[in-house]
């Protein structure tokens, strides 16, 4: 288990669940253990693109592009502003961890939270290529 990340009880943790269907970003109050705002590739906004990959053929190997996860970034920032959160923290080492092709998909999302303002400590340590 990883040591915690802060001592502040005011910093709250976004983290995502990356798969090759969906992308979901949830952001958790560190006093409750409870998410306090959530996005989705599953939200009905974009059930009509999924839909559409899966009956192309070939199938495609991703049923989300970086362009659904800038989505999903502006709809965090939004929902994080809307109950008062102005920072949250990531896990660097879980996000380095994760494969390339993963972390270039998630850049545009790092980058619509930020650009919502929402600042992301631990974001400045990722390395994104490509």
């Amino acid at each position: 288990m990883a040591a915690p990340l802060t001592t502040q009880s005011s910093i709250h943790l976004l983290r995502l669940a990356l798969s090759c269907r969906n992308i979901t970003a949830q952001v958790i109050s560190p006093s409750t253990d409870s998410i306090i705002a959530m996005a989705s590739s599953a939200e009905q906004e974009f059930i009509a693109d999924y839909k559409a990959k899966l009956d192309r053929f070939p199938r495609s190997q991703f049923l989300w592009s970086s362009k659904v996860a800038a989505r999903i970034g502006e709809k965090m920032a939004i929902r994080l502003k809307e109950v008062g959160v102005l920072s949250v923290q990531i896990d660097a080492q879980e996000e380095l961890s994760r494969p390339i092709h993963y972390r270039k998909m998630v850049r545009p999302f790092f980058e619509s939270v930020k650009s919502g303002g929402i600042t992301v400590a631990g974001a400045e340590y990722l390395v994104f290529l490509g």
